[in-house]
């Protein structure tokens, strides 16, 4: 059979790419090893885990934070298994939507291991271990990234007792003592579910500071937070094993400095250390295309191989390992395959712990912009100061906006608080079009609502914020 385009891999990357290239009159096929659509993202990634995160975020605050508003209820008992149901119908769901979205477009799907074999050539081999020849025209590499592990230590992931992120949003019981080893964004927000329904977090993270990527001070802030509400941390810990034991797990660690090693008890162990580019039997090698020193498939600037037709989106390839990136990319690439101008703004990619409260960033850090010498103002305006924050009791929190010194262009945002994740997008809307603190500054917004602390931030970034 011949195709215009085969992706091979369906998460966000690869089934974004497939129905905009249908939608643009292209013939496509999309090959995917699982039984379902949609990937890590969709099967055991980001929507099952923010079905629980949610799910989680309701049992805590029926059991500590109505009373204050006027609401008294007796204790809230924890059904797990009722729980984890509505995880799993979520899933249930969203695969099922995407299927039906590929037989709206007319998009032919093959379930088996797809790989390439050289210029407009790849096979899927089902479960009878037949392989089955595909012709097309384009070829795209979307086969998602898997559990990195810890760098330099052998660790036996069983999903039952030592557990990727696919484990841990399958537990059948809540575990007296989670050890998470990562402080990045899957450790924190599976650490803040476990932790929300009674177990002890403690989050072991070789970095001097949680979220390593993401601008100090909330860095710092949200740590202090996510310590008020049980987390436990040791930073600047290198895990040197992760061994299981005849009650749960060990996990031995060091001071990256250098000292004595600790060893703590837990019933679950976590590795949440990143993920890394899913290349494995794909026949890349064979098929001649370029991988970069860190595995990611190589390509130019219209996320083309070295090989003619060939192309890569999403973890793959260099950038954030996002499922919006990908998307993105899915939407250019099908552009771009189609004969018109595809194109992702990097600078403008946001990124979201989705915790309570949440964390959001888009564009430059502090830091970034310190080490690139890079002139800017910056002005920020706390949560505690708006209304509508006290009225709901969120008040943790604040905007930071990130200005250019001399043109006032805003470079970067970020926010930790309530609804984070969704008010960081006037902030990438504004970006996008190379708006200023001022533009945002006086753009009126509705009162009361959480986002006039954006407005005020922008106005402590070019004068002076009327709230404080």
């Amino acid at each position: 059979m011949s195709y215009d385009v085969i992706i091979i891999g369906s998460g966000p990357g690869g089934y974004v790419c497939a129905i905009k290239a249908a939608q643009l009159g292209l013939k496509v096929a999309v090959i995917e090893k699982r039984a379902t659509f949609g990937g890590t993202c969709l099967n055991i990634g980001c929507i099952p885990s923010k079905a629980l995160l949610h799910a989680s975020e309701v049992y805590a605050h029926a059991n500590h934070g109505m009373e204050s508003l006027g609401v008294e209820i007796g204790k809230p008992k924890l059904n797990l298994e009722k729980m984890m149901a509505h995880k799993d119908a979520t899933v249930k769901s969203n695969v099922e939507g995407v299927a039906f979205l590929f037989k709206k477009n007319k998009i032919d799907s093959f379930i088996g291991h797809g790989k390439v074999l050289g210029e407009g050539k790849v096979s899927v081999t089902g479960d009878d271990g037949k392989p089955q020849e595909l012709e097309a025209k384009n070829i795209v590499i979307a086969t998602g990234s898997d559990v990195a592990g810890i760098p330099g230590v052998k660790v036996d992931i069983d999903e039952k007792v030592i557990v990727s992120s696919t484990g841990a949003i399958a537990l059948d019981k809540v575990p007296e003592h989670i050890v998470v080893v990562g402080g990045g964004v899957i450790g924190l927000e599976m650490g803040s579910v476990w932790g929300r329904l009674g177990a002890k977090v403690t989050v072991v993270e070789y970095l001097d500071k949680i979220l390593g990527g993401m601008d100090g001070e909330v860095s710092k802030q949200f740590q202090r937070i996510l310590a008020k509400q049980g987390m436990e941390f040791k930073l600047g810990a290198k895990v040197t094993g992760v061994e299981k034991a005849e009650k749960g797990a060990k996990v031995s660690l060091e001071p990256v400095k250098g000292g004595d090693t600790e060893i703590i008890d837990a019933d679950i162990v976590l590795i949440a250390t990143g993920r890394k580019p899913f290349t494995e039997g794909l026949g890349l090698e064979d098929a001649g295309v370029v991988l970069d020193e860190r595995g990611r498939v190589r390509t130019d600037h219209h996320y083309q191989t070295n090989v003619p037709g060939v192309y890569a989106i999403g973890d793959v390839i260099v950038g954030p390992m996002l499922a919006h990136k990908a998307e993105d990319e899915g939407v250019a690439l099908a552009e771009i395959m189609a004969g018109q101008a595809g194109h992702v703004n990097y600078d403008v990619i946001p990124g979201v712990v989705y915790t309570q409260p949440e964390v959001a960033s888009v564009g430059k850090t502090e830091e970034e912009l310190k080490t690139e010498g890079v002139k800017y103002k910056s002005g920020k305006f706390p949560f505690s100061a708006n209304g509508r924050a006290r009225a709901m009791e969120t008040p943790d929190g604040f905007v930071k906006v990130l200005a250019d010194a001399e043109t006032d262009r805003v470079l970067g945002v970020h926010i930790i608080g309530f609804g984070a994740g969704d008010m960081i997008h006037e902030a990438a809307v504004l970006m996008e079009f190379g708006g200023s603190s001022e533009d945002l500054g006086r753009t009126c917004h509705a009162h009361p609502t959480m986002s006039e602390a954006v407005k005020e931030a922008a106005l402590a970034t070019f004068f002076k914020p009327i709230h404080i």
